[in-house]
């Protein structure tokens, strides 16, 4: 486990807040081993050195970012599985390895099951994971539509927030070649500029495609010149 000094400052409260998530989503009489073990597991590998946005104040951003869409009407038909979602969703992170979502989803299944949370739920929580692949859900997914717009969501940062988040992308792959990253990193961008909607939920649209798109298009010119 981390040491006290090495914590997030946020950690009681994510702490508080995943075994808040696992009461919910735990059926029937609620019994199962104690949530906090399995917390410390997934903070620490939110934590991880080669991690520089992918930490847990990505965690925190996305977990803000559900509660802003509830706040706003956009219920998901499953706000336990999408929460739990979110916490696996970035759980295994090498930025070398094209497999971490899979293996993320596994990890869910594995814990999640331990934990005594029904298998249909489990089996939600795994497909979201595995949805932020592709970000794209189906027009009748309310949720796999709240955890992508949520984790999607700082693309419409203002834009010193947007260039920081750029930045800590970048040194994520700081062992991949300027132009071999500009490339990649341009198709990324493509990809999700081509998508028919970038945010699926109503205050997504409406809030955040406007400066996502704006963001991105600035982003996608300082990397190829045009």
């Amino acid at each position: 486990m981390a040491a006290e000094s090495n914590r997030h400052p946020a950690h009681e409260e994510l702490t508080k807040r995943w075994a808040d998530t696992v009461l919910a989503a735990r059926d029937g009489d609620g019994a199962g081993p104690a949530p906090g073990p399995y917390a410390e597991n997934l903070l620490d590998r939110w934590a991880e050195p080669q991690r520089r946005y992918h930490t847990t104040d990505h965690l925190l951003a996305v977990l803000g970012h559900i509660d802003v869409l509830e706040a706003h009407g956009e219920r998901a038909g499953d706000p336990a599985a999408v929460r739990l979602a979110a916490w696996f969703h970035d759980a295994v992170y090498l930025p070398d390895r094209s497999e971490n979502e899979e293996r993320s989803a596994r990890l869910a299944e594995r814990a999640l099951d331990e934990l005594g949370v029904a298998p249909d739920r489990t089996a939600e929580v795994a497909r979201l994971v595995r949805l932020t692949v592709s970000h794209d859900p189906a027009d009748d997914d309310t949720d796999g539509a709240v955890l992508c717009d949520a984790d999607l969501a700082i693309l419409a940062s203002p834009p010193a927030a947007y260039a920081a988040y750029t930045a800590a992308v970048r040194e994520e792959y700081a062992f991949v070649p300027d132009d071999a990253f500009r490339a990649g990193r341009a198709a990324v961008l493509h990809q999700l500029l081509a998508l028919p909607r970038l945010f699926r939920t109503t205050y997504g649209r409406h809030t955040w495609t406007a400066p996502a798109h704006r963001n991105m298009e600035t982003e996608l010119a300082s990397l190829t010149g045009e």
